[in-house]
């Protein structure tokens, strides 16, 4: 006789198994995310508290986040700096049928004289603009929130627990990508609009908008026009910087033709 309702719930597995379609999935979700829900426990009282801050990643993915010291959200992760991040924004109809991701994290507070500084501030700014107005006040800092892990919810039915490994792309010389970056992402912007407006609207198949591409990693690139991004990823991991260039004309290529 068939089994129904809670009988036969409890015998389906509940955790998928993570497969690369996931992967891509939660990795989109954090690369594109513009903001976040920060679960932190509130300094001298331990209790719960979320709030919502603007999300960048590093060049690996890792998440960053700039807070100033006179936040309760900041007190909470200088005193324990093990917190969550929700990230995934919902769009219409039901909200809980969207795809969204937990992660899991170590806060790591980064000085003005880390070497990461520079890069997170330039990729920070390269999706939040407006924040150049006060990212240089003395009470603002720089947060990477390190991975341990994450639970990805892709919608009904569609749970999977993913590794820092899932979640992060190896990159071995961060300063030689920063520098190329810079440079890649100025140079497309000045002489290369219409290759970027080709990269949304026919790669990514996003609405005509006025597009600037925002950051590049080795798995991918960031594409923003007001408050939409898009994510155009590669069609391999590059280990050099210096592959970006051919990687660019090629898609630019495939676009032209499509």
């Amino acid at each position: 006789m068939k089994k129904k309702g809670v009988e036969a719930a409890k015998e389906k597995p509940v955790i998928r198994p993570t497969d690369d379609q996931a992967r891509l999935l939660a990795k989109g979700l954090v690369r594109t995310s513009r903001f976040g829900a920060l679960a932190a426990l509130e300094a001298g009282t331990g209790h719960p508290l979320a709030s919502r801050v603007a999300v960048a990643t590093d060049l690996d993915g890792t998440p960053v986040i700039l807070t100033s010291m006179l936040s309760g959200h900041t007190a909470a992760i200088l005193g324990t700096p093990s917190c969550s991040l929700l990230v995934g924004e919902p769009g219409k109809g039901d909200p809980l049928a969207h795809p969204r991701i937990s992660l899991f994290c170590e806060a790591v507070r980064i000085g003005r004289d880390d070497p990461a500084h520079d890069r997170l501030r330039t990729r920070y700014l390269a999706r939040h603009p407006k924040a150049e107005l006060y990212v240089d006040f003395g009470d603002f800092s720089f947060f990477r929130l390190d991975l341990a892990r994450a639970s990805l919810n892709g919608g009904f039915g569609k749970a999977f627990d993913l590794t820092r490994q899932d979640l992060l792309s190896p990159v071995d010389d961060p300063e030689r990508w920063a520098a190329l970056e810079v440079s890649a992402v100025a140079h497309m912007n000045e002489d290369h609009r219409e290759a970027i407006k080709l990269y949304a609207e026919v790669l990514c198949k996003a609405e005509e908008a006025k597009w600037r591409l925002a950051c590049l990693d080795p798995e991918g690139l960031d594409l923003v026009a007001g408050d939409r991004v898009e994510r155009l990823w590669f069609d391999e991991l590059l280990e050099d910087p210096q592959d970006l260039r051919q990687v660019l004309v090629t898609l630019a290529q495939k676009a032209r033709k499509a």
